[in-house]
Order: C-alpha cells, then structure tokens, then sequence
C-alpha cells in the first residue's frame, strides 16, 4: 500500500534567506505507523538540519510506473472499459497511476505502452503533473545483495526417491543431545 506523506522542512536558499518547504513524498509500508517511521529513516539521510511529518494518508494509487527517463511525477487518470454481459451495458471503471516522465507527452506514451498488453478497452481522460517529490518502494535489503539465481531443470528417477528415503531416517546424534531425546523416542518419531 502506498502512503503519501508530507515532509516540512527549512533550508537556506542561495541569497542565504530561509524557506520553508512542506513536500509530499510516497512510502511504500502496510500501516500509518511504518509509513510514518519509514520516512523518518530516509529523510534522516537527507535531510539534516531537521524536519517535521505533518501529513500521512493513503494514496488512491493502483499502479506506479517508475522510468529512469523521467525526472517528474504525473498522475494519471485511466478509465477501463468493461462489458457487463447480463445487462449488455459498458461500464467504466476510473483508476489512478503514478507515471515517472519527462513531461505530459511522455507520461501519455508510456502510460499506453504499459498498457498495451490489458485485454480492455481502456481511455486516458486526464494526466497532470504531481507534486510528489520522489517515491519510496519497500525493498527489504535482500534484492540487490543476492545474486541471481539460475534456475535448472532436475530430472528425479526412482533411485534418487529412493536415496532421498534413506537419508531422512538417518538421524544425528548432536541433534538427539540438543532436543533431549534419547535414541528409543527418536526412533518412534521417525516411524510415527
């Protein structure tokens, strides 16, 4: 779920005045609470002469298209287009999505290229420019140090079922010791 919420901070501006800035920016979190400590922890990194959160709410956001073309955030209106056979009426169905662009002519393209693939109809009746500043996803600190996995294809054949039998009634002794089992009580756990 994403939470937009509002940033006020204070910074001196190049003819040494200060100004105050009240921003929205967009968390990725599943309650208000982790939205709110979320974004404690990245402005921290930004920002270091302080800042105050003065809004948190739940953003009407069903999709969000980042680009790494894109420097601004535009939201988007798309109205799909459904048939509801019983009645053989249209109906439209509004959504809103976050569209990373350069200006409205690149949003609309890329918009209809994420699109292109959605098996209704669909029109784009309003794009404007947003003003979140930038956004947050939720990326646990797993994805980036991991590496990839390639995936294999294993071929099992009666004896690799039947080794892999054996070895499951092998039990090791360390393990007896740690649990407080003794060897009899292991047994029966392994025939139950």
């Amino acid at each position: 779920m994403w939470f937009e919420v509002k940033v006020k901070y204070s910074k001196i501006d190049d003819n040494e005045k200060v100004k105050t800035f009240n921003q929205p920016y967009l968390f990725d979190a599943l309650t208000f609470t982790e939205a709110e400590a979320r974004a404690n922890e990245e402005m921290a990194k930004y920002l270091s002469e302080g800042f105050k959160i003065t809004n948190i709410k739940v953003a009407n956001f069903s999709e969000i298209f980042p680009s790494e073309h894109g420097d601004r955030w535009f939201k988007c209106k798309v109205s799909l287009v459904t048939l509801d056979e019983d009645k053989g009426l249209e109906r439209r169905t509004n959504t809103y999505v976050l569209v990373q662009a350069n200006d409205v002519k690149d949003a609309f393209e890329y918009l209809i290229d994420q699109f292109s693939d959605t098996v209704s109809d669909f029109s784009v009746p309003s794009i404007q420019e947003s003003p979140i500043i930038d956004i947050f996803p939720f990326f646990d600190g797993d994805e980036e140090l991991e590496p990839k996995v390639v995936a294999t294809e294993t071929v099992y054949t009666e004896s690799s079922f039947e080794e892999e039998e054996d070895e499951s009634n092998v039990v090791d002794d360390e393990v007896l010791e740690d649990d407080g089992l003794e060897e009899e009580d292991a047994e029966d756990v392994l025939e139950e």
